[in-house]
């Protein structure tokens, strides 16, 4: 801490990202141990956090995030999507397919950025706000693939018709962006995707986790 900082938010701040972490929630006193400081101090950051609709309690006392965070969170997409639109221009103008960034929206893959190649005589039409079940389209699997396997680099993700007939899909997923969980890829109108965009697609996600941390 500087003399220019506030202590306070700094604490407020600080259990967010400790609840933030946790699916079960914790308790004051388990808040107040991680923190350094006593549960009075914790009892007072919370009821403020509360008032904000930034945290909520449960029966049991566990704190756990607020839906305020999930409004705060839909003015993140602009900023994210910004920071990774000239990794996707260069992917797509170099694959000559449609690139895409796309975050986990609950159980779902949202579409956050999508840039079209300039080049080609035609393209897969893919637009941002597309949704889709995580569990299909190479985008969500390689979301699900870096979840089932958080300590490894899982590469790229393949698939073939499972958003649109006739189109192929590859993804990559986001690693080691705190708060951020999605991929990258490109959709192109092909049997199969070609050996060389696997790896592209890889290299394009890291530029943007780069641009994002």
């Amino acid at each position: 801490m500087t003399a220019e900082t506030s202590q306070t938010l700094d604490r407020g701040l600080r259990v967010l990202k400790l609840l933030a972490d946790t699916d079960h929630g914790l308790t004051v006193t388990e808040l107040s141990q991680k923190l350094g400081v006593n549960r009075t101090v914790v009892y007072r950051l919370l009821a403020t956090l509360e008032q904000h609709t930034l945290v909520r309690r449960d029966l049991g006392g566990r704190a756990r995030v607020g839906l305020g965070v999930l409004r705060l969170g839909r003015q993140v997409h602009p900023l994210v999507r910004e920071a990774a639109l000239p990794a996707l221009r260069s992917l797509a103008e170099d694959i000559g397919a449609t690139a895409h960034l796309t975050l986990v929206d609950g159980s779902e893959a949202l579409a956050v950025a999508v840039v079209e190649p300039t080049w080609t005589d035609y393209h897969v039409a893919y637009r941002a706000g597309f949704r889709h079940p995580l569990e299909r389209g190479a985008a969500g699997k390689a979301i699900l693939e870096a979840r089932r396997q958080p300590a490894v680099d899982p590469g790229y993700t393949l698939t073939h018709g499972e958003l649109e007939a006739g189109a192929s899909g590859a993804a990559a997923p986001l690693l080691g962006v705190t708060g951020v969980e999605g991929s990258v890829g490109v959709v192109m109108l092909a049997d199969s995707v070609p050996e060389r965009v696997g790896p592209r697609v890889v290299d394009a996600a890291r530029e943007v986790a780069e641009a994002l941390r």
